[in-house]
């Protein structure tokens, strides 16, 4: 297989400040590179997932998402964690809503979801 792994998952915002503030802070995801793009106007934020990066790019007025979360496309993005209730509980500290915890049918792995601040589906799987 020529396909190593996952790289990188980008995601369009609609309030870049917001949305820093969610990943960076709320979640505390650590900051690669951070850069506004003049040519462009937007910002693009580069953050450590594990082995991943998550690259938030801050653009103005992008359009909503047609449907949550069936339309065609990215449908959520999904965290692994070693503990889902202390996961859980840390997110509720941080005023963060989530699901109710319950099992995944195919893996027997706990889940849950909780949402970014433009809706987006996120994931705890365990």
């Amino acid at each position: 297989m020529l396909l190593n792994k996952t790289h990188h998952v980008a995601i369009i915002v609609s309030d870049y400040e917001k949305s820093r503030e969610f990943y960076v802070e709320k979640l505390e995801l650590p900051v690669i590179r951070e850069n506004y793009r003049e040519d462009r106007g937007d910002y693009k934020l580069d953050l450590q997932v594990g082995d991943i990066e998550l690259e938030i790019f801050g653009v103005k007025n992008p359009p909503k998402r047609v449907t949550n979360p069936e339309a065609c496309g990215l449908r959520h993005f999904a965290f692994q964690v070693d503990d889902i209730e202390e996961t859980v509980d840390w997110l509720h500290k941080k005023g963060i809503a989530t699901e109710p915890i319950r099992w995944d049918e195919f893996t027997q792995k706990r889940m849950t979801f909780f949402r970014d601040p433009d809706d987006l589906p996120l994931e705890l799987h365990e």
